[in-house]
């Protein structure tokens, strides 16, 4: 199984009653899929984990899983006091893997998040990856003692701390020449993506794909083929305002993304508490960024 191209974090649409909407999910992932998706990250923090209890999740990675039909691998979020719980309900649930979340709110020394991942690790055979983000911050040395495990496959930094990063994939290269594979979590991933891939980190989340796959996918063969003028446009004209709008107000890097999925013709119903949907005038400026992002992109 080998992750590739455009990652695609789907956002959970819930109804009018505040319950998961199935259907719309299936729509949305399937969507994903078709337009060029090279894997589906579901219930995750786009995805609202936090907000998710385990039935929620169970039935979120279930259609989800359903969605791809196959095509693409399906990797769903897990973690906190929790972790194995949901661990086991996406193996039993057909996921392909885990992306392990940082654990709730406590700081917490570097071993004990050594063994915080070496729990949830030892409880599936699923391939699973660590998120670095928050209060989930480790060494080198950590990364390489974890990296040892057969089923953790891989490392997404959503720190932005290039310098810890580099030392940690030198650290891991250097004790071992297994297969594992480094992350770019950054939430707008896209803007710092060059910076990234000057350290050989090559998979990003992208948030966009899932209200705009053209553009996300404009980018990536910009970025990927060379063409710096398109990479460019699409930074400065498109993800530099995005990301403005998105620090304007906590949680906007979630339910922006939502409300872009519902410009965009789906009805993915607004956010769970305690994030709060986005202001009108945020998404009527919302709607122009995507449009000029369209028209770079030739959409």
């Amino acid at each position: 199984m080998r992750l590739d191209g455009v990652l695609f974090f789907p956002v959970t649409p819930f109804g009018a009653d505040g319950d998961v909407a199935e259907t719309v999910l299936a729509e949305h992932v399937a969507r994903g899929v078709a337009a060029g998706a090279g894997g589906v990250f579901t219930a995750c923090g786009t995805g609202e984990f936090n907000a998710l209890d385990l039935a929620d999740y169970t039935r979120v990675v279930k259609t989800s899983v359903a969605a791809t039909a196959g095509n693409v691998p399906v990797f769903s979020g897990a973690g906190g006091v929790s972790g194995r719980a949901y661990a086991r309900a996406a193996a039993e649930s057909g996921a392909d893997g885990l992306l392990l979340f940082p654990p709730y709110l406590v700081s917490s020394p570097t071993q004990g998040l050594v063994r915080y991942v070496k729990d949830v690790a030892a409880e599936t055979e699923l391939p699973l990856i660590v998120y670095q983000r928050g209060n989930a911050r480790f060494t080198p040395e950590a990364v390489a003692e974890l990296a040892e495990l057969p089923n953790v496959i891989g490392f997404k930094d959503g720190l932005g701390d290039l310098d810890l990063l580099q030392r940690i994939i030198l650290t891991v290269r250097q004790a071992s020449d297994r297969e594992f594979t480094f992350f770019n979590g950054m939430p707008t991933a896209e803007l710092t993506v060059p910076a990234y891939r000057g350290l050989g980190v090559t998979l990003y989340s992208s948030a966009v794909f899932a209200f705009a796959p053209e553009i996300a996918l404009a980018f990536y063969k910009a970025v990927t083929g060379g063409d710096e003028e398109l990479t460019r446009a699409l930074l400065t004209r498109f993800y530099l305002p995005l990301v403005r709008l998105r620090d304007v107000q906590a949680g906007y890097a979630v339910s922006l993304v939502k409300a872009g999925v519902r410009l965009r013709g789906l009805d993915v119903g607004g956010v769970r508490l305690p994030l709060l949907d986005p202001a009108a005038e945020h998404v009527a400026k919302l709607e122009r960024i995507i449009a000029a992002g369209l028209e770079l992109a030739g959409a």
